[in-house]
């Protein structure tokens, strides 16, 4: 179960008050790791949450009995990182909230099995959005007894 995973951005503030709407959340500052960072709530029973970090961040260890630290290194455009996401808002809002920030969204089917708003952040980061619906047909196509049976018919891993 996930409780919260971190993205980077040029805009922290403004990305993660746009998180916050379309789960109907809220968007804190947040410090701890590196100033300049948010945190985006979605106000559930899980504390459910994505901190967003200034762009040019990565995390690191610290040595010894101390915790990680966020170091700003230089900008990078891309990256593998993405997340699917809850949003009690139907496509329409999603849609409409995408085309208010001029970031890239359309619908996609994944795999024929669930559908996902694809939303590009700032045009550089990759969120899928689920709809009530779309998390309906993800709950029922991702499974692991599914997932073994497409293994088993050949399907490319």
């Amino acid at each position: 179960m996930l409780f919260h995973l971190s993205i980077a951005a040029h805009d922290p503030k403004h990305v993660a008050e746009v998180i916050a709407e379309m789960w109907r959340g809220e968007a804190f500052y947040f410090p701890p790791v590196t100033p300049g960072s948010w945190i985006a709530f979605a106000g559930d029973d899980r504390g459910t949450a994505i901190e967003v970090y200034p762009i040019d961040t990565v995390l690191r260890e610290e040595e010894g009995d101390a915790d990680s630290f966020g170091e700003r290194t230089g900008e990078s455009r891309y990256t593998a990182t993405h997340a699917a996401l809850a949003t009690p808002l139907s496509r329409e809002e999603i849609m409409g909230i995408a085309r208010r920030e001029g970031w890239p969204a359309k619908y996609r089917k994944r795999g024929g099995a669930f559908g996902v708003i694809e939303l590009w952040i700032e045009g550089r980061q990759m969120m899928e959005m689920l709809t009530a619906e779309m998390q309906s047909e993800y709950l029922a196509a991702m499974t692991t007894d599914n997932w073994r049976a497409m293994l088993k018919a050949g399907e490319p891993a």
